[in-house]
């Protein structure tokens, strides 16, 4: 099965860590005017991702070899050859039901497709449209078996083994912050929902008018609403004015997360989170890890914000 050119996942990755791992200046992504990179040792090397693609690739070869029960048996060990160290291999239909899992054998047979971080992304329901297309990554916090259970933040590799099911890994950063507290989350929430309620007062055009404006009464202190409809054309992005009007429905963060359509995904359920790595127009436009809040308005379009990690030391 074809994936990602592993060059171009090193070049991505390099990217993604100079962003989290120091106050660099890079290439700001979809569409922004390219910085400045610095030397600076990264908290983990490109290589490893390479790893962890080429770990889910040999599970998928393994399970199209040995089928299905056989590999689902083996991938639920616990202390089977498909865990090693902070990389095993779990497993989903797609209808969200896990069907292996070596550290949650309780999951077995029970459908996650609503299960939620402590952010409160729908995880296993973004790893599921990861996987449909045939490969994809997505960010979420789950505890490490590695590092005693601790919840850290998570790079993770979905990929689909047939029409009926998919496999997926992921790399632990313990290095990168992403606790949201429950008052920065109610704020955003809150923020998004008021944006709403003034579009639904005072029309579409109306509302957009007000969020396109840098100096407009929804720009309040570095935050801003953006807004899509669902084919993913931009409809607000204040920082950004020059890709109004354009379909964004494939872009991707550095990394790789297709995190417009991610929120596309989020959206048609009414509302909900998302991670992903985006220019902070409060840093200069730096991009930086953020999660964002989107909200439906009229089942044509929708609008969110969001809100910054802190850059790790």
């Amino acid at each position: 099965m074809l994936v990602l050119d592993m060059n171009s996942k090193n070049i991505l990755l390099a990217i993604f860590f100079f962003l989290v791992g120091a106050a660099l200046l890079v290439p700001a992504a979809l569409g922004e005017a390219e910085g400045e990179e610095e030397e600076n040792p990264a908290p983990i090397a490109p290589e490893k991702v390479d790893e962890l693609v080429a770990f889910v690739q040999s599970a998928v070869a393994f399970a199209q070899e040995k089928g299905r029960e056989a590999a689902l048996e083996e991938f639920s060990k616990k202390n089977g050859s498909f865990v090693r160290g902070e990389l095993y291999i779990y497993a989903y239909d797609f209808n969200g039901t896990n069907i292996a899992h070596p550290f949650k054998p309780d999951w077995i047979g029970e459908s996650k497709i609503n299960e939620t971080d402590s952010n409160g992304v729908l995880y296993i329901r973004n790893l599921v449209n990861a996987a449909r297309p045939g490969y994809g990554f997505t960010y979420f916090i789950f505890p490490n078996p590695a590092d005693g259970g601790r919840d850290e933040f998570k790079i993770g590799y979905a990929m689909k083994v047939d029409d009926g099911w998919w496999l997926g890994s992921g790399l632990y950063l313990p290095e990168v912050s992403a606790s949201f507290d429950q008052e920065e989350r109610d704020g955003l929430v809150a923020y998004v929902e008021e944006a709403k309620s003034f579009a639904l007062a005072n029309g579409r055009e109306g509302g957009l008018a007000v969020y396109n404006d840098p100096s407009g009464s929804f720009t309040r202190d570095g935050s801003y609403i953006f807004a899509y409809d669902y084919d993913g054309v931009t409809l607000a992005l204040p920082h950004q004015p020059e890709l109004l009007g354009s379909s964004r429905i494939e872009a991707s963060d550095p990394i790789g997360v297709r995190f417009i359509r991610e929120a596309i995904e989020t959206a048609s359920l009414g509302r909900g989170y998302i991670y992903y790595i985006y220019p902070d127009s409060s840093r200069g436009m730096r991009p930086a890890l953020k999660l964002s809040y989107v909200s439906d308005v009229d089942g044509s379009w929708f609008l969110g914000s969001g809100i910054y990690a802190e850059v790790p030391v």
